[in-house]
């Protein structure tokens, strides 16, 4: 099983935070959150001296400069948004990259040098893939050397999130799935039961479509 700085991964629950960062995360760990996620493109601070703070929490620290085709809010140029990310890697327990970033390899090959754990993510916002689909890039996360895949839909439908979670049971290695939107909105808490290692939740505001609060998702798991 895949693990982020050391926490052995099972229906783990992500808190992302991105402003107040450092009040977020604490407010985070009270919810309930096993792991934080920095988003560094929305932050409107400095990555480099809050990430020592949110160590102090003790949570392991997920770092994410998403990029703007894949629901983030970078507006730079690449070549600096790859150089942050990688800049800020010995701060950080785990590093998530885009299978479709033209410098994917350079920072998996990065973070294998720095003895992080690495997740390959694809967002598909337009909709869902056929599942022979969503499988083979689940596959292409892991042959491009993702510690876990993660893939994150918006499904038009109850069948769509059906399929996802059928990828789901039947992946080959540590993954992490979502269906985002409302449709989707209760896989947060079902794909954790058919093997998804990780789920996302907000504490103040929520980052990604559908999520639900850190403490709502640790209620609803703690019952399955």
């Amino acid at each position: 099983m895949a693990n982020i700085g050391g926490l052995a991964l099972n229906r783990s629950i992500v808190a992302s935070i991105s402003r107040d960062p450092v009040k977020t995360a604490m407010r985070a760990k009270k919810l309930g959150a096993d792991i934080l996620e920095l988003r560094i493109d929305l932050l409107d601070s400095d990555a480099r001296q809050v990430l020592p703070d949110l160590r102090k929490t003790g949570m392991p620290v997920i770092i994410t400069n998403r990029m703007n085709q894949e629901g983030g809010a970078w507006t730079g140029s690449e070549k600096e948004r790859i150089r942050i990310l990688v800049s800020l890697l010995p701060l950080a327990d785990a590093v998530d990259i885009e299978l479709c970033a033209e410098e994917r390899d350079f920072v998996v090959r990065s973070a294998r040098g720095a003895g992080k754990t690495v997740i390959i993510s694809t967002h598909d916002f337009k909709g869902t893939p056929a599942s022979g689909v969503m499988a083979e890039i689940i596959k292409s996360s892991f042959e491009a050397g993702a510690d876990i895949a993660k893939l994150a839909v918006m499904p038009d439908s109850l069948e769509d999130v059906l399929h996802l979670l059928e990828v789901t049971l039947h992946a080959k290695g540590a993954v992490c799935t979502i269906a985002m939107g409302e449709a989707g909105r209760h896989s947060r808490v079902i794909a954790p039961v058919y093997g998804s290692v990780l789920t996302y939740g907000y504490v103040d505001k929520t980052t990604a479509p559908g999520q639900l609060r850190v403490d709502e998702l640790r209620s609803i798991l703690m019952m399955l």
